[in-house]
């Protein structure tokens, strides 16, 4: 590897451990602010695990950077519960309601942010492809009715195409019951009306399920336009936008756990994401910033599953100490924690060794091949 490649590698785990960096940030500054409002006092706010590299002491607090980027933590007096004094700005003097929203302000942070990151998105200009035709499949619809590589679809039974998602909606739309489609189409600045009966096909849609899909047999052109959108609707589609992307992912942990969709193939952990966020990165600031409101929703919503170690799980065993009246007893509480850390531990081994295997030329390297154009045998 040449000195320019080895400077590529470095500028590309630095950006993998910014964005990592920003998304934890993100998430503990949420426990921070709901801890300080709550009164309760927080001992030690660390960026990154392990060993202290440097920390400086403002107020009560000691902020430190540490050694291990990948991760963070806001230590709060009285939050173990062997470390309890009784004092009044302990984390388990605090009424239920206090304790359980400075549990969950993390993942609301992050659930935010990634509001914020989209609403930015949509504001600077989505990438988005245009309604030209790059692709025409031989035998198919469109084909035979006579369109070809170059032109420009401009409506579809009368609705305006502007972009290549409104060619595939309308395509969807208006080819319900078999009907035919009436296409309007640019060609070298002349217009041209075609009548294309779509085939219908069953494909797998993202989830693996089987869907059947009129297709008319067309891929787009590699011309990429920005759609920016002002203050107002930028804020509505990021809103929309991140709401189809939770429901999306709720119904994607869902088949999951039904055994609808394998975990090895739908799952990544730290070493797939940092290959997203380089991929990303090597295509630009918007891309990029894409791939951190994807990954700081999903922190959110993995963050948010009542199971024991997470908040969410602690979330859950706050509302059970406030039905009973009274909390769990730590043997039972320590039982599930220590439980909890070994399934979380497995799946992370079980995720991290497919993901090598997805992802580097150390495995077989499907993705990593796609992505980089390399076989995984060449050096």
């Amino acid at each position: 590897m040449g000195r320019g490649g080895g400077k590529i590698v470095l500028l590309s785990i630095l950006i993998v451990i910014l964005v990592f960096g920003v998304i934890i940030l993100v998430h503990e500054t949420g426990h921070l602010f709901a801890a300080k409002k709550a009164g309760i006092k927080v001992e030690v706010f660390s960026l990154g695990m392990g060993k202290k590299l440097i920390g400086m002491q403002i107020g009560e607090t000691e902020y430190r950077l540490s050694l291990v980027p990948f991760g963070g933590y806001c230590k709060m007096a009285g939050e173990d519960p062997e470390d309890r004094k009784g004092n009044e700005n302990e984390f388990g003097s605090k009424p239920v309601g206090h304790r359980f929203w400075v549990i969950i302000a993390g993942s609301l942070m992050n659930y935010i942010f990634a509001f914020l990151l989209f609403w930015v998105i949509f504001m600077a200009g989505v990438p988005t492809m245009s309604n030209k035709i790059g692709q025409v499949l031989a035998d198919y619809p469109a084909q035979k009715a006579g369109i070809a590589i170059g032109d420009r679809v401009n409506s579809i039974n009368g609705a305006k195409i502007e972009y290549w998602e409104d060619l595939l909606s309308a395509i969807q739309k208006y080819s319900e019951g078999g009907k035919d489609l009436e296409l309007s189409v640019e060609r070298n600045g002349a217009n041209m009306q075609f009548r294309v009966k779509p085939d219908v096909h069953e494909v797998k849609n993202i989830f693996g399920q089987v869907i059947t899909r009129p297709m008319l047999g067309v891929g787009p052109a590699s011309e990429i336009t920005a759609v920016r959108y002002g203050i107002v609707k930028s804020s509505y589609y990021a809103g929309k936008h991140l709401f189809e992307l939770s429901g999306m992912t709720y119904k994607m942990m869902w088949m999951i756990l039904t055994r609808g969709m394998p975990v090895k193939d739908t799952m990544s952990g730290p070493i797939g994401i940092a290959f997203f966020i380089k991929q990303a990165a090597s295509t630009g600031i918007i891309p990029l910033l894409v791939v951190m409101a994807h990954i700081s929703m999903a922190l959110a919503i993995f963050n948010m599953l009542p199971f024991p170690v997470l908040d969410g799980g602690h979330a859950v065993l706050l509302l059970i100490e406030k039905i009973r009246g009274r909390a769990l007893s730590m043997k039972i509480q320590s039982a599930m924690a220590n439980a909890a850390v070994v399934l979380l531990i497995a799946l992370a081994v079980f995720i991290s060794f497919h993901d090598i295997m997805r992802f580097t030329p150390l495995g077989k390297g499907k993705v990593f091949q796609e992505a980089t154009g390399k076989n995984v045998s060449e050096p």
